[in-house]
């Protein structure tokens, strides 16, 4: 074990320490019975460990090329968590996807595994809930004194996220068995739950009324968000010029994908069609989840020897059924295996009838070759990584989600989407959203004005109602529900919705110039193999990396 690696392990064990949550969410085992103090004192703890191994990273000696990327990869993230923290960016922060009470859920969620639940270690979990959200009310009181208060659409949304949890923590100790444990369970449920309302009330009665209406944060707290979700800094309005290019590229070809299923009928109808075609229909969860297994273990044996590597480990994908409703999701493996691959598919009632022409572009984008390969291979690369470097892909968007949307367009080029209506279903779940995102993340936040030529309130500035409008008529999305939290989303975290495209595109981009530095050499199975064992890290990283001249043959 050299220094570097020693001081990137050893990071991990406090950080997983001092917050594990995100231990959880990263693999490392230990922390299970624990939950994350969002306290003032703790923030300032892992605030202090992010300087200290900064310092630490800068003195370490580097032993060749893979120590250089391993130096440069925990480096980067270090110097972005001390900015984070001078900036005092998580005083107030209160975000819909992934914010102190979302990060509390999760905790409690991922040890729920039917009856290979760890009751122990989630009764322990269950009992820190009320310590947890008292710390937290310190730290957003502690901001409120400093004059800063989460804006008002994020103390709301939370308030509704713990009135949403307390129906999921009620139903865990049914699965536990009588006895004396269920009756723990019982008590520390209710102990939770009530302070869940607590913590509600305390949202909407005392913060709401002083919370500021203004959503926007400017270019500088934006840049900084740009900075902790991709790993680069962008020109955001040229970024956002290409947004609104890529959007009209991918309604261009959702058009004529459209008309290759009922020509001369608009996209809109063909949508509907689909959704009601007994062709792309399912009937009931069961038969869905075998379905969804059938789909992952063909996406495997037909890419495994020619265009990846699919390590025996990795040829078998956990998909299930989530117990709650949300977008379907990929949870890597743990670091020792015990947890495998999972994709959780949203939760569907027994009996439904479930479309399934959306769904092909889903799971190649969280299984093989998405997520799943590449978050696994990540996992068993303990030869030229460290366990920062395999356990990082939570802190790495830019890395993460750009791969699983290149893994989507990927899968178009190698002829994976012949039947049109799945085609259709990649780009209008995968693709366009994602683009749409590009779009109303930047101009949310710099209240940039609507381009002229776009045929849509040209020249007046974004706001949330705009935004709403936009995302009905441009991706046609509903009910008003999810159109609000992709608001909520966006708002209360700038910078994070443009991870998946502005992903792809370093990853597009850096395929492009190694396969024309490379020529009659170029071979995309081994670029994909060199690309995944670098691990994860920022998008600028990344391209360099790529593109390196040294890495051809």
């Amino acid at each position: 074990m050299t220094a570097l690696s020693d001081l990137a392990d050893r990071y991990v064990e406090e950080l997983a320490g001092l917050d594990p949550c995100l231990a959880s969410a990263m693999g490392v085992a230990g922390q299970e019975e624990r939950l994350t103090d969002f306290g003032p004192q703790a923030t300032w703890e892992r605030a202090e460990l992010a300087r200290r191994t900064a310092k630490a990273v800068e003195a370490a000696p580097v032993e060749g090329d893979a120590e250089r990327v391993a130096a440069a990869v925990l480096g980067e993230r270090l110097d972005t968590e001390v900015a984070l923290a001078d900036a005092d960016a998580y005083a107030t922060l209160l975000d819909t996807l992934d914010g102190p009470v979302q990060r509390i859920r999760q905790a409690v969620g991922l040890l729920d595994q039917g009856s290979e639940t760890p009751w122990d270690a989630l009764l322990a979990r269950l009992r820190a809930v009320p310590d947890t959200l008292a710390g937290l009310r310190e730290s957003l009181e502690a901001a409120r004194r400093g004059g800063r208060v989460a804006p008002y659409r994020q103390v709301v949304r939370n308030a509704r996220d713990c009135r949403d949890t307390r129906p999921y923590l009620a139903g865990l100790p049914a699965g536990s068995g009588d006895g004396v444990l269920r009756g723990a369970l019982e008590q520390a449920v209710a102990d939770a739950n009530r302070a869940l309302t607590w913590f509600a009330g305390y949202l909407t009665e005392e913060l709401a009324p002083v919370a500021p209406e203004t959503d926007a944060l400017g270019e500088d707290r934006y840049q900084l968000g740009v900075r902790e979700f991709l790993g680069l800094r962008l020109d955001l309005r040229e970024t956002y010029a290409w947004g609104w290019e890529e959007l009209s590229r991918i309604q261009r070809d959702m058009a004529e994908t459209a008309a290759r299923i009922a020509p001369g009928e608009p996209v809109p109808a063909v949508l509907a069609a689909l959704d009601k075609d007994l062709r792309y229909q399912i009937k009931g969860a069961a038969a869905f989840r075998d379905w969804l297994q059938e789909l992952a273990d063909g996406a495997v044996a037909a890419l495994d020897g020619t265009h990846f590597a699919v390590p025996e480990a990795l040829r078998r994908i956990d998909c299930r059924i989530s117990p709650s409703e949300g977008p379907a999701v990929y949870l890597a493996p743990s670091e020792d295996l015990s947890r495998p691959g999972t994709i959780w598919w949203t939760r569907t009632a027994p009996d439904a009838l479930i479309p399934t022409w959306t769904v092909p572009g889903t799971m190649f984008h969280e299984g093989v070759p998405g997520h799943h390969l590449q978050l696994g291979t990540t996992t068993l690369n303990t030869t030229t990584l460290n366990r920062f470097q395999r356990l990082a892909c939570e802190l790495h968007p830019g890395h993460c989600e750009g791969w699983g949307l290149y893994a989507e367009r990927l899968m178009d080029e190698l002829g994976h989407f012949a039947d049109p209506a799945h085609r259709l279903g990649m780009l209008a779940t995968g693709q366009l959203l994602r683009a749409a995102r590009i779009v109303l993340d930047i101009g949310l936040h710099l209240r940039l004005p609507v381009p002229a030529g776009t045929g849509f309130y040209e020249g007046e500035r974004w706001t949330p109602e705009l935004g709403r409008a936009f995302l009905v008529e441009h991706c046609g999305l509903g009910p008003a529900g999810f159109i609000d939290f992709e608001i909520d989303r966006y708002l209360g975290r700038p910078g994070q919705a443009l991870a998946y495209k502005l992903g792809e595109k370093v990853w597009l981009e850096s395929r492009d110039e190694a396969r024309r530095r490379d020529g009659t050499g170029f071979d995309l199975k081994r670029f994909h193999q060199q690309a995944l064992d670098l691990g994860p890290m920022g998008l600028g990283l990344l391209r360099a990396e790529l593109t390196r001249a040294d890495r051809a043959g």
